[in-house]
């Protein structure tokens, strides 16, 4: 029985132990590139079909699932070896060129929209720290003055306000002062300038989340996942939770019910909605999430009827709370299976 083997650098048919047939790539990097690409993505090259056009009513066998097919069967360590391997640096380029291409086409340009909103965290956490530094320094000047506010510190610092004789003796220490609050309004201004930025990106990004969502809570989102070409293949479950990890952790030990929400919360209309409505509409949206990401992630243009979708399923939550005998807020005819406590 005839065996195809198959390696980057060609196509080999073996009968028993000899060599009958071979077809060769070109050596160049671009040619070996393509035929890498070809392999990992689990279709045949040109010089496999070449081969296998030649098979006629012969039954081959392979080591290779990707050649599997009429008259070719799988064997796993079927025949020898490929054939004679030539020299192993003209593959070196071929790999680096398929990495390059394979990253550049599975670049997701939301890893932008990710780090703005990571950074706009690091700088909430930087503006704390300095701020209430800066309050408490520009404090000992003024006892009996506000001490808590860094806003009216660095103003009173920097626009000129009259020294008294318990600040800084030392022109250098009050000039490390004033440079301190120029930090501090370098940090705020840093910061509206990157919430201005996402609030710019986000409907020209994912528009059909930005009409779900809003571009702070989409951007928030997208960091949480990782990006927008993870949102989309999430289900719709997990999408719900997302931001409630270390909640949805604890319900999974058995210290705590699931959570209904994560950062979906932050949505008015689940903030606004009573409590017992939150899971159900946090379900609906998520559920909406996931399909506007699936569109945003193929370059679809916005759907209104999502949003629109949403808002019809929030009135008729409504009117089924506010219809009497419709819906009983805290009754259930019976507990969950696994005794948890759930809005329903």
């Amino acid at each position: 029985m005839r065996t195809i083997r198959t390696a980057w650098h060609g196509t080999y048919l073996f009968d028993g132990e000899r060599l009958v047939r071979e077809a060769r790539p070109p050596t160049d990097a671009e040619a070996l590139a393509e035929r890498i690409r070809l392999r990992r993505e689990g279709r045949t090259t040109p010089e496999e079909r070449t081969v296998l056009a030649e098979r006629g009513d012969e039954t081959w066998r392979t080591a290779d699932r990707r050649l599997v097919g009429p008259g070719v069967g799988y064997e796993p360590a079927a025949g020898p070896a490929g054939g004679p391997e030539p020299e192993v640096s003209l593959l070196r380029p071929a790999i680096l060129l398929d990495a390059d291409r394979a990253l550049r086409s599975s670049w997701d340009p939301s890893i932008h929209i990710e780090e703005a909103v990571r950074s706009a965290r690091d700088l909430d956490r930087a503006a704390n720290l300095v701020g209430e530094r800066l309050a408490s320094w520009a404090g000992r000047d003024a006892p009996d003055g506000d001490a808590t506010d860094p806003g009216r510190a660095a103003r009173a610092l920097l626009e000129g306000a009259a020294p008294t004789d318990l600040g800084p003796a030392d022109p250098r220490l009050a000039e490390a002062r004033r440079q301190l609050a120029r930090l501090y309004r370098e940090i705020q201004s840093t910061r509206t300038a990157l919430d201005a930025a996402v609030e710019a990106m986000v409907p020209e990004r994912t528009p059909n989340l930005d009409r779900l969502l809003g571009a702070d809570l989409t951007a928030r989102l997208l960091a949480q996942a990782r990006g927008l070409e993870r949102l989309a293949r999430l289900p719709a479950s997990t999408v719900q939770v997302l931001g409630a990890e270390r909640a949805f952790f604890e319900h999974l030990r058995g210290r705590a019910p699931p959570p209904r929400h994560g950062l979906l919360f932050l949505h008015p209309a689940i903030q606004s909605a009573p409590r017992v409505q939150r899971g159900r509409l946090a379900r609906t949206l998520a559920g909406k999430v996931s399909i506007a990401a699936r569109l945003d992630r193929a370059g679809a243009p916005l759907d209104p009827a999502l949003a629109g979708a949403f808002e019809k399923r929030r009135a008729e939550l409504t009117a089924r709370r506010t219809t009497p005998g419709r819906e009983r807020p805290g009754r259930r005819s019976r507990p969950p299976l696994d005794g948890a406590p759930r809005d329903g």
